[in-house]
């Protein structure tokens, strides 16, 4: 079964958007996919965003295929997770559309 990051907005965004981070993953993972959910990680020491993003990008790379959430183009991390994604030759998805295939 393929292993999936969730890519998104979460600076700025209330509670770092985790709410719509992890409904996505739990509807991800009924349809069987395996979801690496960054908003499942602890907060690195002060919340510092380069740490996360090292972290999160580490976890990224253990993946098949990157889905992005809705707005992830505003988001610097999200952007920077696509770029690399898209560099490294893995697939990127938009989620409402793996979720309607998935049926």
């Amino acid at each position: 079964m393929s292993r999936l990051y969730l890519a998104g907005p979460m600076t700025g965004i209330a509670d770092f958007n985790y709410p719509l981070f992890n409904t996505t993953a739990a509807k991800l993972r009924a349809k069987g996919f395996v979801v690496e959910n960054p908003a499942e990680n602890p907060a690195p020491a002060n919340n510092d965003w380069h740490l996360y993003m090292r972290m999160s990008i580490r976890q990224m790379l253990t993946c098949d295929m990157v889905v992005l959430l809705p707005g992830w183009s505003g988001s610097r991390g999200a952007a920077i997770e696509h770029e690399v994604a898209t560099q490294l030759g893995m697939p990127t998805r938009m989620v409402d559309d793996l979720l309607q295939e998935a049926v």
